[in-house]
């Protein structure tokens, strides 16, 4: 017998395994832009103060600096390794996608930021210590590979969105898979972002001069920034919606959350209303404030920004053949790699998973809830949670789902076919399709599960589900 090769699923009960991934995800993007912007930022201040003898300017510098070292090199040391294990248990397959098509862009990403660490450190600790020429350059070199570990995670990240070109599917070329349209423009959406949010940061630091002329003179540039880079990510967000592919936008016409627009609207007066002020008012620029606008960027901000884009790529999570429930949903013939959905269309779900108890594999009135339990996990827990709290929980997609024949004919209508294009095609059985809506029920009235169909034989057959369902719906 033929088997999928899907793990085991893991299932976070409270906000559900893909809330975890993200919560980790933002943050680490909070850390790691503002490391990128700072550093291009540097390499500009450092040029700047050398030609205009501005010493002042190389103490922003290092002072700024050396509150990156915990705030993005540790903190972000600590939340990037917890995006790579949160991700693996989360969405074995999809991280191995990625590993199989680009782990050498991962390896020379590694080099460089090893080189953005060690060049951190020495713009920190040889500041005042080395002629200027050699400090210009080590911020240069520092500015330069900061940014180029942005190109190579966003390319990677523009993949799981799609492949850069038509024709990666049959050659499976890495820069086929990389560059694309939806690459640069994510990446420039990105750079303007990474701007934002150094000019918020860096007023934690400024704020904290005793000098009012050095002070306001950095609170000038850092408002400029801030109000430059808001401005253009503003534009360059309309270039970045005509990269995506039509299924992106209909989801993100019908299925973002209401709260969305309000939310990046919201963050985005709240940045220039505070910039502005800052401009004007220089010493308005406190270090608690700044704080509090990181906090207001990363809730508003960064969070909606992130939702979004994994919501947007759905059914996939990576290059549009690997379902966000693992399920291999395309052929990629340069890969060798085959569609799992004929396999599942003859064999079912339940006799296909490797990771399953022998008593669940045939469903029967016994244990039709628990294996309607089971094809929810795998099925649809990356997505949905199965708690009435988290992300989307499945109970809110179905307010009657004590009507069995209801839940049976969406089943098979809306997933077995493929025609919901923001859900995986899931091709139930009739059996399983009637243990999953056993289980469903259950979310709205547990009771609802203890009712089972009484019947002489062990399979439960369409005829026998129908029957259970007029049974549980006199």
């Amino acid at each position: 017998m033929e088997f999928l090769g899907l793990y085991p699923t893991w299932y976070e009960p409270g906000v559900g395994s893909g809330w975890i991934v993200g919560i980790i995800s933002t943050v680490h993007v909070l850390f790691s832009h503002t490391a990128v912007g700072a550093a291009i930022f540097f390499a500009f201040l450092a040029n700047y103060a050398h030609r205009h003898d501005r010493p002042d300017l190389l103490e922003f510098i290092r002072r700024y600096g050396l509150f990156l070292l915990v705030f993005s090199y540790v903190l972000g040391s600590i939340t990037g390794p917890g995006i790579w294990y949160s991700t693996t248990v989360a969405s074995p397959r999809g991280i191995s996608a990625l590993i199989h098509n680009f782990v050498w862009m991962w390896a020379t990403e590694w080099v460089f930021f090893i080189i953005e660490v060690v060049g951190v450190y020495m713009l920190v600790y040889l500041a005042n210590r080395v002629d200027r020429q050699t400090h210009l350059k080590l911020s240069v070199i520092f500015g330069l590979t900061s940014y180029t570990t942005m190109l190579v995670i966003v390319g990677i990240l523009s993949f799981m969105m799609w492949p850069g070109k038509a024709d990666w599917y049959n050659e499976t070329g890495v820069l086929s898979g990389f560059y694309g349209p939806n690459t640069f423009a994510q990446l420039a959406m990105r750079t303007a972002f990474m701007f934002t949010m150094t000019a918020v940061v860096g007023g934690i630091v400024a704020a904290r001069f005793p000098d009012p002329a050095f002070k306001k003179d950095v609170a000038r540039k850092l408002a400029w920034l801030g109000i430059g880079s808001a401005i253009a990510g503003v534009l360059v967000f309309r270039w970045y919606l005509t990269t995506l592919p039509d299924t992106a936008l209909l989801v993100m016409n019908n299925r973002l959350p209401d709260w969305f627009p309000l939310a990046v609207m919201g963050m985005l007066a709240a940045v220039g209303v505070y910039f502005l002020a800052t401009l004007i008012q220089p010493r308005l620029l406190v270090a608690s404030g700044a704080a509090a606008m990181t906090l207001v960027v990363l809730v508003f901000g960064l969070w909606p920004g992130e939702v979004a884009r994994e919501s947007i790529r759905k059914p996939w999570v990576a290059g549009q053949y690997v379902y966000s429930n693992q399920v291999i949903g395309r052929d990629v013939p340069g890969r060798d790699i085959q569609s799992e959905i004929p396999l599942i269309e003859e064999r079912g779900f339940l006799q296909t998973l490797v990771f399953l108890p022998d008593n669940l594999r045939q469903v029967t009135p016994d244990n039709a809830v628990e294996a309607g339990r089971v094809l929810a996990l795998t099925t649809c827990s990356n997505c949905h949670s199965l708690s009435p709290t988290g992300m989307r929980p499945l109970r809110n997609y179905f307010p009657a789902a004590t009507d069995l024949e209801a839940i049976v004919d969406y089943l098979h209508a809306g997933l077995a076919s493929g025609n919901t294009l923001y859900m995986p095609q899931i091709p139930f059985t009739d059996d399983e399709a009637f243990a999953l809506a056993s289980y469903l029920a259950t979310l709205q009235s547990p009771s609802a599960g203890a009712a089972k169909p009484q019947t002489a034989g062990h399979a439960v057959t369409p005829t026998l589900a129908a029957s259970a369902a007029r049974e549980m719906n006199p």
